[in-house]
């Protein structure tokens, strides 16, 4: 029987999104923490119409009049390709702090964060301020095969981005007190999706908002005193426990994803709310081969966790729910984890998107059919004849 700890964290190679996702695994990984409530308003300054440059306007969070698929700015593109490598190639230390709002409540995940050019990251969690783990964990990344980056911009994602949004230069603003360059990222309609801030000096994120369709603030990632160095003194003050064992292979072919397919592994391309598939790995523990497929649109991140076997019968700090009609099990308290399991497979859904996508996520996969009416009748007279023949 399997339990959500067998699932082995996957953070490399996704961006500081998978930050939050690791936090869903407090109950099966040390060094880890859930999600605590908060309503934690927003730090940067967005520039008025006045300000805005032919790259793109720089209307509040309502929508722009629809056009049809606009054209990405250059300059936009240019400045989010630069800040996806200014977040691997500087060496920086400082706080980043994640919201995330969802059906009126909020989490907040604060993290410390040291990097050192082209190495190593290393992240100390903390909820609200307060640490729950002392010890930080560990990222390394000393290879840069799959790099992570700040609030989510990293090449892979920022890709993403450019496929499913229009990224358009919204002109200039502030963010943690740093003059910023502003890009958006609209969606077909000319609505807002997201908006970033991009450090004037260094390109490095500071800020990032998500919207969702009805122009609503439903995620806020921020980084906050910042201090840029040398690599010896961005490296941590403090030790900690390297990524959980694994080891997780390098990213995995289209040609061995195809092959997994074949051997009855479950791998879509895509799943609902436009996320592609963009990277998947596999490892090996002491209850089976896990394979780990991650999802993005470029803004949302979800990662599919699959492994034969079944679940548990008794799952600590998890509880009883019901997505689209499928009964499965959501981790308290972020309730961005979701497993189950089906047809001799155990899958575990980890998500940094909205609800409505989740939910389209968790109902697209495999689920055992509930027994049909005829079946749940044909049992009830076979316990009825039983009653009556005393001889049964």
């Amino acid at each position: 029987m399997l339990r959500p700890s067998s699932v082995v964290s996957r953070c490399r190679g996704e961006g500081r999104l998978p930050l939050l996702l690791a936090a869903a695994l407090v109950m099966a990984l040390p060094g880890f923490l859930a999600t605590a409530c908060s309503s934690q308003a927003g730090t940067g300054t967005v520039p008025n119409e006045a300000t805005a440059t032919a790259g793109g306007s720089v209307a509040a969070a309502g929508r722009a009049p629809a056009t049809g698929r606009r054209i990405s700015s250059t300059r936009a593109l240019r400045l989010l390709s630069q800040a996806a490598r200014a977040a691997i190639l500087m060496s920086y230390q400082g706080q980043e702090v994640v919201t995330r709002w969802s059906n009126g409540s909020g989490s907040v995940l604060v993290s410390d964060i040291w990097h050192v050019s082209g190495g190593q990251t290393v992240t100390q969690t903390l909820a609200a301020g307060n640490s729950l783990s002392s010890q930080p964990y560990l990222s390394s990344d000393d290879d840069s095969q799959a790099p992570e980056g700040v609030l989510g911009v990293t090449v892979p994602l920022i890709r993403l981005l450019e496929t499913h949004y229009t990224a358009v230069y919204a002109g200039t603003g502030s963010a943690d007190g740093r003059a910023a360059q502003v890009v958006e990222a609209r969606r077909d309609d000319g609505s807002l999706a997201a908006r970033f801030w991009l450090d004037d000096a260094t390109k490095l994120p500071l800020e990032r908002e998500v919207f969702d369709s009805a122009s609503h603030v439903i995620s806020q990632d921020v980084f906050i005193q910042v201090r840029f160095a040398t690599q010896a003194q961005a490296a941590a003050p403090v030790s900690g426990p390297s990524d959980p064992p694994g080891p997780w292979t390098d990213p995995l072919s289209n040609a061995q994803l195809l092959a997994l397919h074949t051997q009855g592994w479950l791998v879509p391309a895509g799943l609902p709310g436009r996320l592609s598939l963009f990277t998947g790995a596999r490892t090996t523990t002491s209850t089976g081969t896990v394979l780990h497929l991650g999802y993005s649109d470029g803004l949302s991140v979800v990662s599919v966790f699959e492994q034969r076997g079944d679940l548990a019968a008794k799952l600590a700090g998890w509880q009883r729910t019901t997505v689209g009609g499928h009964v499965i099990y959501v981790a308290e308290p972020d309730q961005r984890s979701f497993t189950w399991s089906s047809h001799g497979m155990v899958y575990t859904v980890m998500a940094d998107a909205p609800v409505q996508t989740v939910d389209a996520v968790v109902g697209a996969l495999p689920h055992d059919t509930p027994p049909g009416f005829w079946k749940r009748m044909s049992r009830g007279f076979v316990r009825l004849a039983s009653w009556v023949n005393p001889f049964h």
